[in-house]
C-alpha cells in the first residue's frame, strides 16, 4: 500500500583510506533484495562503477553524495505508511564529538571538510516525509579511529531524539569484520539473512534479536573465537520496535502488538502517532483489517473534536486574561522554573541504601536491577528472612522507599520502565483497584508478559530497552509465571499503593 524507498552505497576504493574488499558487494546485494524480494519502489544505488542516473554520476564522493542529500530531501515526497531505508557500508569516522561516514574521497585528515556527517543524513532523510525511516551502518571499519573508538555514540543520540530507527554493526569500540569465505561483511551477511528466509524477521525487535546472535555466530565460525563484534540498534519510542519492516513475514501476534500500540497512543491522545500505527496495522493486513479500517475514521473525527475544543479553551483562557489585573496573584504564575534533579535522590523512610540498584540501571544491567529491587523491596518492608512479600506489605509499603525505586527504574530507561509507566498502562485499560481477568490479561498483553494468550515465566523476559514499555521491573522471581508475580501484587495492592503515595 505504501511507497518503499532505499539508498545503498557501498565503497571499497578509498583514496586516502585503506581499501575495502566486500562493501561494494554489500550494498549491490542489500539493492537486490529491496527491489526483488521486499518490494521496494525504488532503490538508488551508489558505488565504486555504479551507473550514472539521469546523467549525473553515482560515484560515492563527497560533492555527490552531499548532492543527493541536499536536491533529493530538499521537499516532502512521502507520507504516513511509507518506508525509506538507508544502507551504508564503508568506513566510518568519529571526530571532534560526531560521527561521520566517509566517502570515497574522504580524507581523514579533514574531516570536517571532506566527509559527511551522520546527523546531516538523519535530518535530511526525516525530510522525506515517511512516518518509518531505518538508518542501516555497517561502518565502524578497521580505520575508524586512532583512538581505537568508532562511530556509534554521538550516532545513537540522534537516531534516539530524531525517532530514527538505525542498525549498528557493531559497538563503538569494536571492529567490522569482512569474512573471506563468504566474499561478505559478516554484519550485511546476517542482515540478509535475517531479513530472507532463514530469519524471517518481521519486526524490528526480531531483527534486533537475530543480528544479537547470529554476527557474533558468524564471528566465530569465520575468524576467531577471541573476536567480538556486537551489533546493536536503537529504536525509540518502544513502539519503533513493534514496527513490521517486512509484511510477508508477520504473523498475527505481530500485528496484535502494533494494535496495542495503536490503542495506547489513542488513549494518550498522541493521534498522530496512532494514526500511523493504524495505517501500517492495515498495511500488514493487505488492507482487509476492519477494526484499522474504523481506527483510522475514528481517530480522523477525534483529531478533529480535540482541536476544535483546543480553540474554544484558547479563547476562553484569553479572554479570562483580559479581565485580569495585572498586578493579580495569577498574573504572576509563569512556568515553573524550579530545576530538574540532576540525579535521583536516593531516599529511604528505614534507611534502605539504594546506591546498587542505582548503579546497575545506570549500567543498564536490567536483569541484576530488577532482582536487586526485588531484594530492596523485601529490606524496606521486612520482609528479607521471608522472601516474599504479603498483599498487605505492598499496601504499607513506604512511599518514600516506592518513588525512589520508580524514578530510578523510569530515568535510566528513559521513561520506558519503572512502576509508575505499568500504572498508566494499567489505568488506560480500565484497571481500578478490583481485579478483572480480562484488564489484567490485557495489561500482561501489553507489557509483554504474555505471549500467544499464555503467561511468560520470569527466565524468558527481556531484559533490554527494546522491551515493551513497562515491561520492567517484574519481581526478580527465577522460574515463576509472571501471572503469579503480578495477579498477586498488582491488581490488588501495588496499583493502590502507587495511588497513595501519588506516585
Amino acid at each position: 500500500m505504501g511507497k518503499n524507498r532505499a539508498i545503498s552505497i557501498g565503497i571499497n576504493k578509498y583514496d586516502f583510506l585503506t581499501p575495502l574488499k566486500y562493501a561494494k558487494r554489500d550494498a549491490e546485494l542489500m539493492q537486490e533484495f529491496l527491489r526483488e524480494r521486499a518490494g521496494f519502489d525504488k532503490v538508488f544505488f551508489f558505488s565504486d562503477d555504479s551507473p550514472d542516473i539521469l546523467g549525473k554520476s553515482t560515484r560515492p564522493s563527497f560533492i555527490n553524495l552531499k548532492r543527493v542529500l541536499r536536491t533529493m530531501f530538499e521537499k516532502p515526497f512521502m507520507g504516513d505508511g511509507d518506508n525509506f531505508w538507508f544502507f551504508f557500508s564503508g568506513h566510518g569516522i568519529p571526530h571532534n564529538g560526531y560521527d561521520y561516514l566517509m566517502p570515497c574521497d574522504g580524507d581523514p585528515g579533514d574531516v570536517e571538510n571532506t566527509a559527511i556527517p551522520i546527523n546531516l543524513v538523519t535530518e535530511r532523510l526525516r525530510r522525506c516525509g515517511a512516518d518509518n525511516i531505518i538508518l542501516i551502518l555497517d561502518a565502524c571499519r578497521s580505520q575508524g579511529s586512532k583512538s581505537g573508538e568508532g562511530i556509534g555514540n554521538q550516532s545513537a543520540e540522534m537516531a534516539r531524539q530524531k525517532g530514527v530507527i538505525t542498525f549498528f554493526s557493531c559497538s563503538p569500540n569494536q571492529l567490522s569484520y569482512e569474512i573471506d569465505a563468504l566474499q561478505q561483511g559478516a554484519f550485511t551477511k546476517a542482515l540478509l539473512d535475517g531479513l530472507g528466509v532463514q530469519g524471517k524477521c518481521a519486526t524490528v525487535e526480531q531483527l534486533d534479536h537475530y543480528l544479537s546472535s547470529r554476527v557474533p555466530e558468524l564471528i566465530r565460525q569465520h575468524k576467531s573465537e577471541k573476536l567480538w563484534q556486537t551489533p546493536y540498534t536503537i529504536a525509540e519510542p518502544v513502539t519503533k520496535s513493534h514496527l513490521i519492516i517486512l509484511p510477508q513475514y508477520a504473523t498475527f501476534a505481530d500485528i496484535a502488538a502494533l494494535k496495542i500500540d495503536a490503542f495506547q497512543a489513542e488513549a494518550d491522545k498522541n493521534f498522530e502517532l496512532a494514526e500511523q500505527l493504524w495505517i501500517r496495522v492495515l498495511a500488514a493486513a493487505s488492507g482487509k483489517d476492519m477494526y484499522a479500517i474504523e481506527a483510522i475514521k475514528r481517530i480522523d473525527r477525534l483529531q478533529r473534536e480535540y482541536q476544535a475544543s483546543s480553540q474554544d479553551n484558547s479563547v476562553n483562557t484569553s479572554v479570562a486574561k483580559q479581565a485580569e489585573s495585572p498586578l493579580s496573584p495569577k498574573s504572576q504564575l509563569v512556568t515553573n522554573t524550579t530545576p530538574i534533579e540532576a540525579d535521583v535522590p536516593l531516599k529511604s523512610e528505614g534507611g534502605v541504601d539504594y546506591t546498587k540498584l542505582h548503579d546497575l540501571l545506570a549500567n543498564g544491567k536490567w536483569k541484576e536491577a530488577d532482582e536487586e529491587t526485588r531484594n530492596k523491596m523485601l529490606e524496606a518492608a521486612g520482609r528479607t528472612e521471608d522472601r516474599w512479600l504479603r498483599t498487605q506489605d505492598m499496601y504499607r509499603f513506604p512511599c518514600e522507599d516506592l518513588r525512589t525505586i520508580d524514578q530510578l527504574w523510569v530515568k535510566y530507561s528513559n521513561g520506558c520502565f519503572g512502576f509508575s509507566v505499568q500504572k498508566r498502562i494499567y489505568e488506560s485499560l480500565g484497571g481500578s483497584r478490583e481485579f478483572d481477568r480480562k484488564i489484567w490479561e490485557a495489561f500482561g498483553d501489553r507489557v509483554g508478559w504474555r505471549v500467544n494468550n499464555t503467561w511468560l515465566y520470569y527466565n524468558d523476559l527481556k531484559f533490554y530497552t527494546l522491551a515493551p514499555g513497562g515491561h520492567l521491573p517484574a519481581g526478580g522471581l527465577s522460574g515463576v509465571s509472571l501471572s503469579v508475580v503480578g495477579g498477586v501484587l498488582w491488581h490488588s495492592s501495588l496499583a493502590s499503593r502507587l495511588v497513595e503515595c501519588n506516585i
